[in-house]
């Protein structure tokens, strides 16, 4: 009986060497970033519905953004959902409360929607205890988003 001869490999380091132990690393650091974020992913709150600052709108939204609560600059931005023939002009704004009163509107400017949206901003001071809102008016109709306070 004939023992056959034993295989021959090509050369190189042992599959147990430095490389294959540095491959393993790698492939465990890679799986330990992914299980992190996969678990900050899950951990995030889900995102609301609707934007805080934001109304909707028959035709479109209407948000109000800016650091509440503090003064700064303060962003209304109107955007038409639904396509309808013609541009409009809209004044856009901001109304502020708290406690005691309810101020009158304040605005940014007036102007014609360009692709169905116009944004303005403007400086505005704010109290720590003030909410804000943004304001719209269209052909004598006010249209007002939801109350954001710090």
């Amino acid at each position: 009986m004939t023992v056959p001869a034993p295989r021959r490999t090509a050369a190189g380091p042992s599959p147990a060497g430095p490389d294959r132990r540095r491959h393993l690393a790698r492939a465990a650091a890679a799986a330990a970033v992914l299980a992190l974020l996969a678990a900050t992913a899950a951990a995030a709150p889900a995102a609301p519905a609707e934007p805080a600052g934001c109304g909707v709108l028959v035709r479109g939204r209407l948000c109000l953004r800016g650091p509440v609560g503090t003064t700064g600059v303060y962003t209304a931005v109107y955007q038409r959902d639904v396509p309808v023939p013609g541009e409009i002009t809209v004044r856009l704004g901001y109304q502020r409360k708290n406690a005691q009163i309810t101020a009158f509107p304040g605005w940014f400017g007036s102007g014609r929607t360009r692709g169905g949206a116009l944004r303005l901003s403007g400086r505005v001071e704010m109290l720590p205890d003030e909410c804000i809102r943004g304001v719209m008016e269209h052909t004598a109709t006010v249209f007002v988003t939801k109350w954001s306070c710090g």
